[in-house]
């Protein structure tokens, strides 16, 4: 299992994956998952939950937790507090939109996930992250799984976070830069962003580099 990416037909994000580290000995395991990777604007985010072993707890406090693309604003934002309370650690790390148009998504998306870990009190036995989001600068053993938010609870739980707390970042970002709609579509390249663009210009946290589709 260690290094492999392998994907698994699966309603609801379950806890096989942590199941089996748990029996393996791994205690504290760290779910990653990121937002905003294909916004026009905004930083990107990624999230990282370690979750407790207890199956009970998980089941009754965290039903309904799955990928955060699937689940409307008011579900992620129920979900998050209770996530937040059960783990055993979380944390949201940010790269700007500088860090992006130097560095380029790929890398400026880990430099985000070695942020939210950096965050951690206590240092992850294992790393389960959602495909693309490998750390090979990690030295920490890690499992990157397709559609691992669809699979995996630790990794849904990580990709709620991720989203939640970039939303409200973009909400306050909508404040200072007026007239783009940030607080709506959050960045993304939705036909009203678009059309704003092409009325007001870029701003400074503005992706550079990203192409706007006409």
């Amino acid at each position: 299992m260690h290094g492999a990416a392998y994907t698994m037909k699966r309603v609801n994000p379950g806890i096989s994956f942590e199941t089996d580290l748990w029996d393996e000995g791994f205690l504290h395991i760290a779910g990653l998952d990121e937002a905003g990777r294909g916004a026009l604007a905004g930083p990107v985010s990624v999230g990282a939950v370690i979750l407790p072993n207890d199956k009970t707890l998980l089941s009754s406090t965290l039903k309904g937790a799955r990928d955060s693309k699937q689940l409307s604003p008011p579900q992620r934002e129920s979900l998050a507090k209770p996530i937040m309370e059960v783990a055993i650690a979380w944390a949201v790390g940010f790269a700007t939109p500088e860090e992006i148009d130097m560095q380029g998504i790929v890398r400026a998306t880990r430099l985000a996930a070695i942020r939210a870990l950096h965050q951690f009190a206590i240092t992850p036995q294992y790393l389960l992250t959602d495909f693309r989001l490998e750390l090979p600068q990690i030295d920490i053993p890690q499992n990157c799984i397709i559609k691992g938010d669809a699979h995996c609870l630790s990794i849904a739980c990580a990709s709620i976070l991720a989203k939640t707390e970039r939303d409200a970042l973009m909400r306050e970002l909508d404040s200072k830069y007026p007239g783009y709609g940030l607080g709506k579509h959050k960045g993304y390249g939705t036909q009203a962003h678009r059309s704003a663009l092409k009325r007001l210009g870029s701003s400074d946290i503005h992706r550079k580099t990203f192409r706007v589709k006409n």
